[in-house]
C-alpha cells in the first residue's frame, strides 16, 4: 500500500476487542503521500468463535458423554452377568424340581413344596436385574441413534469444509498469528498515537497497588505478580498465568526481605526491581531463588514523599522497562523537582545515562516509557490525558494531547509492557489494561 519509500504502520496491542478479527485498512495519507495503514490483531482464540468450531466442540462433548455411558453400561452388564451366572445352578435345581412336580404331582409333599418356594424366593432378585437389562437395551438403542446422528453431522461438516481438516486449518491460523505477533515485535519502535478503552481484568485490593508481568523480550514467562498497597508492603503474590490471576487461584507468596515504597515496581527477566522503604535504594529480588541479588542507592534521588507524583503515595522513584531496557524515573533537589530519566544496567543497577526532562514531577499523574520515550500524564484523576513526551534519543520534548478513559478515577500505577505492548494500570482497586497504538516508519525492499 506504500506510495513512497516508506510505509507508516500502526500496531495495536496484544489484547484487542473480543469482537474484532484481522483488520488491515487504510485510514489516511500523510503530506508526502505515504499510506497510513492500521493493523488490528485479534485475540489468540478467534477461531474458537467459528460456528464449525462450536459444532466440533459439541460433537466432542457428545462423544465423551456416549463413551461414559458405554463404560457405565459395560460395568453394569458385567456385574449383572456375574450375578446371573452365580444363580445358574440354583435355576437348574428349581427347574428340575418343577419338572418332577409336573410329571408326578403326588410326589410333592409339604416339605418339598416349602423347599421349592425357598428356591424361588432366592431367584426373586433376578427380576430387577432383568428390568435393568430392559432399560439398558433401550439406552443402547438411544446411543446407537446418537452415533448415527453424529456421523451425519460429521459428514455434513466434512462436505462443507472440503478436503481440509478443520483442526489443521485452525492450527495454521494460530501459527500465522504467532508469526505475525513475532513480526510486530521486530518492526521496531514507534511513536505513541493512541490509547484504547480500558479493559478491566479484575477488581481486588486497596486503592493503591501494582501488578505486572515480565517485561523482558523475548520471554515465555506467563506469571503475574500482584503487590497491594504502597506503604511498607512485603507480600508479593505470584500467579501462574493471567487466567489464574483473573480467578484468584494457583498462586504462591513471596515475602520480601525489605519492605517497598510506592508502586513503581517492575519485573524484568525474572527479577523484581523495587524501591526500598524510606530510602533511595533500588533492590533486585530474584523470584526463583527468593533472594536479593543486588541493591544500590540511586544517588541524590528524593524519597519518602519528597518528590512524588500528584497522588503522593511515596511514588518518588518509578522503575520501568521498555524495548531499550531498564529505566528509573525520579528527581533530585538540584534538579528543582523536575523529572529525571536514567537508563540502568539490569545486573549491577549502575546508572548508564541520565536526562533532565524539565517537567515538574509533582505535576505528573503517572509516567511510562515506550521505545526510549517518556510519556507523562497530567493527572491521576478523571479527565487525565498523556500530556508530555520526552525523547531520550534526541533529548527533546513536546507537549501531547492523547486522551484515555480513566474509568475508576484514581490511577496509582501505569506501566508499559513491551512484550505485550499494553499498559498495566492500577485504578482505584481495579487492575486494568490499555492497548496502545504505535506508528512506525518501515523501509520497503526498495530502500
Amino acid at each position: 500500500m506504500a506510495t513512497g519509500d516508506h510505509t507508516i504502520q500502526s500496531c495495536d496491542g496484544l489484547y484487542p476487542s473480543p469482537e474484532e478479527g484481522w483488520e488491515i485498512y487504510s485510514s489516511a495519507q500523510d503530506a508526502d503521500g505515504k499510506c497510513i495503514c492500521t493493523v488490528v490483531a485479534p485475540v489468540q482464540n478467534m477461531c474458537n468463535r467459528d460456528p464449525r468450531s462450536k459444532q466440533l466442540r459439541q460433537l466432542m462433548e457428545k462423544v465423551q458423554n456416549i463413551s461414559q455411558s458405554m463404560e457405565v453400561l459395560d460395568l453394569r452388564t458385567y456385574r449383572d452377568l456375574q450375578y446371573v451366572r452365580n444363580t445358574e445352578s440354583l435355576m437348574k435345581v428349581v427347574d428340575g424340581k418343577l419338572k418332577v412336580a409336573s410329571d408326578n404331582p403326588r410326589s410333592v409333599n409339604s416339605k418339598g413344596l416349602q423347599e421349592l418356594k425357598d428356591k424361588v424366593t432366592q431367584l426373586l432378585p433376578l427380576l430387577p436385574v432383568l428390568e435393568q437389562y430392559k432399560t439398558d437395551a433401550k439406552m443402547i438403542l438411544k446411543l446407537r441413534e446418537e452415533v448415527r446422528n453424529l456421523s451425519l453431522v460429521l459428514i455434513a461438516i466434512q462436505e462443507e469444509m472440503g478436503a481440509y481438516d478443520y483442526e489443521e486449518l485452525r492450527q495454521r491460523v494460530l501459527l500465522l498469528e504467532t508469526r505475525l505477533h513475532s513480526c510486530m515485535q521486530k518492526l521496531g519502535c514507534g511513536k505513541l498515537t493512541g490509547v484504547s478503552n480500558p479493559i478491566t481484568v479484575r477488581a481486588s485490593g486497596s486503592r493503591f497497588g501494582s501488578w505486572m508481568t515480565d517485561t523482558m523480550i523475548p520471554s515465555s514467562d506467563n506469571r503475574v505478580w500482584y503487590m497491594d498497597g504502597y506503604f511498607k508492603g512485603r507480600r508479593v503474590l505470584e500467579y501462574r498465568t493471567m487466567n489464574d490471576f483473573i480467578k484468584g487461584q494457583n498462586f504462591v507468596q513471596h515475602l520480601l526481605p525489605h519492605p517497598w515504597a510506592g508502586t513503581g515496581h517492575v519485573v524484568f527477566n525474572g527479577s523484581l526491581y523495587y524501591n526500598k522503604y524510606q530510602s533511595n535504594i533500588i533492590i533486585k529480588y530474584h523470584f526463583r531463588s527468593r533472594s536479593v541479588l543486588v541493591q544500590r542507592s540511586l544517588s541524590g534521588a528524593g524519597y519518602n514523599n519528597t518528590f512524588p507524583y500528584s497522588w503522593g503515595g511515596s511514588s518518588d522513584i518509578d522503575l520501568m522497562a521498555d524495548e531499550n531496557g531498564l529505566w528509573a524515573v525520579y528527581t533530585t533537589i538540584p534538579n528543582a523537582g523536575n523529572i529525571i530519566v536514567s537508563r540502568m544496567e539490569p545486573q549491577s543497577l549502575e546508572v548508564l545515562q541520565t536526562w533532565d526532562t524539565g517537567f515538574p514531577k509533582r505535576s505528573a499523574g503517572e509516567s511510562f516509557m515506550i521505545c526510549g520515550t517518556l510519556y507523562v500524564t497530567n493527572s491521576h484523576l478523571a479527565g487525565a490525558k498523556i500530556y508530555f513526551a520526552y525523547y531520550t534519543n534526541t533529548s527533546t520534548y513536546e507537549y501531547t494531547d492523547i486522551p484515555f478513559h480513566n474509568q475508576y478515577s484514581h490511577i496509582s500505577m501505569m506501566d508499559y509492557n513491551p512484550r505485550e505492548r499494553v499498559l498495566y494500570t492500577w485504578n482505584n482497586g481495579h487492575q486494568v489494561l490499555y492497548n496502545v497504538t504505535l506508528f512506525q516508519v518501515i523501509k520497503t525492499s526498495g530502500d
